[in-house]
C-alpha cells in the first residue's frame, strides 16, 4: 500500500491548471503553425499567424493563451494500492483548483447554482472530477480546463443501431457546421461512440486531452477520425470564421462497449485552445 498525502494531491492539481492555462501541448501548437503552410487563404493564413504569435506572447509574457481560463475539468486514474491520507482525494482537488485559480491570477468563471444563484464563487470550484480505479500505486492526473464558448457548441444523440458510420459522420459534421465561428476555430472535435447517454459525453472529453498527433488504435476508428477531419475543413468556416481550409486541427474519437438497442454519439468541440496537462503522483 502506497501513501499519498491529500497535500501533494492539491499542489500538483495547483500546478497542472496554471501550467495548462498557460502553455499548449506543443503537438497541437506545432499543427497551428504548421497549417498556415498548407492553407489557400491569405486572410486565414494571416489569422493562423496570429494565433501563433498569441501563443508565443502568452509564454514570453506568462499569462494565459486566452481570456476564458474555463471549468476545471479533473480527470484522475488511482492506483488500487494508494492510501490518501491527510484529507479526502475530492477536496484536495477543489482546493488545487482554488489556489490555482487565485495564486495563477486565472480569471473565475464558475457560478454556484446553475439557474437560481448564479453567484461567482471566485475561486473557480468546484471543478467537474471523473475518477477510475486502476492498476498501481500512484496517482494520474490530467487537467483539462474548458472555455464554454466551445462548450456550448457540444451535442449529443442517442441513435439506433439502424445508424450507418456514413450517419454518425454526417451527424459530427453538422455539428461544427451549426457551431460556424462560435468556438473560436480551428477546433479540436472529440467524438465519443457508445457506453450510454452520460458516458458518451465523458468519452468525447476524454478524447480532448488525446494527443492530436495520435490517431485512435482501431484502423477503423482511425479512418473515420481522418474523415471527419477532411469533411470539416471543406465547410470553408476557416481560422475565426473568416473563411479558408482549416476549420478543424484534428478529430479524436473514443468508443466504448454499448446496449444492443443504442449507438450513443456525443461531439464535445474543443477551440483551437483545447488544453491540457498531466502529471503522476507516486
Amino acid at each position: 500500500m502506497k501513501e499519498i498525502k491529500a497535500e501533494k494531491i492539491t499542489e500538483t492539481v495547483k500546478e497542472l491548471v496554471i501550467k495548462a492555462n498557460k502553455v499548449l501541448p506543443g503537438d497541437l501548437e506545432k499543427l497551428i503553425s504548421e497549417s498556415s503552410a498548407c492553407e489557400s487563404c491569405a486572410v486565414a493564413r494571416s489569422v493562423l499567424g496570429d494565433l501563433t504569435e498569441n501563443l508565443l506572447a502568452a509564454r514570453q509574457l506568462d499569462i494565459p493563451i486566452c481570456q476564458d481560463t474555463g471549468m476545471a475539468v479533473i480527470f484522475a486514474e488511482i492506483g488500487q494500492d494508494v492510501h490518501i491520507t491527510g484529507g479526502s482525494f475530492e477536496s484536495a482537488v477543489n482546493e488545487g483548483v482554488r489556489r490555482g485559480y487565485i495564486d495563477g491570477m486565472l480569471r473565475k468563471s464558475v457560478v454556484r447554482d446553475p439557474l437560481f444563484n448564479r453567484v461567482n464563487t471566485n475561486d473557480n470550484t468546484p471543478a467537474v472530477i471523473h475518477t477510475s480505479i486502476v492498476d498501481g500505486c500512484s496517482i494520474k492526473i490530467t487537467a483539462a480546463p474548458k472555455g464554454f464558448g466551445s462548450e456550448n457548441m457540444s451535442q449529443i444523440k442517442m441513435f439506433t443501431p439502424a445508424a450507418s458510420e456514413a450517419d454518425i459522420i454526417d451527424y459530427v459534421v453538422n455539428a461544427v457546421k451549426k457551431a460556424g465561428s462560435n468556438p473560436c476555430p480551428p477546433v479540436v472535435i472529440g467524438v465519443g461512440i457508445g457506453g450510454d447517454f452520460e458516458y458518451c459525453a465523458i468519452l468525447a472529453k476524454r478524447a480532448l486531452c488525446r494527443s492530436v498527433s495520435l490517431r485512435n488504435k482501431d484502423e477503423r476508428y482511425a479512418a473515420m477520425e481522418e474523415k471527419i477531419l477532411k469533411k470539416i475543413n471543406a465547410l470553408g468556416i476557416g481560422p475565426q470564421g473568416f473563411g479558408g481550409d482549416t476549420t478543424a486541427l484534428a478529430v479524436n474519437i473514443e468508443a466504448y462497449s454499448t446496449h444492443i438497442a443504442s449507438i450513443p454519439v456525443a461531439v464535445n468541440v474543443g477551440c483551437h485552445v483545447t488544453r491540457h496537462a498531466s502529471a503522476v503522483i507516486e
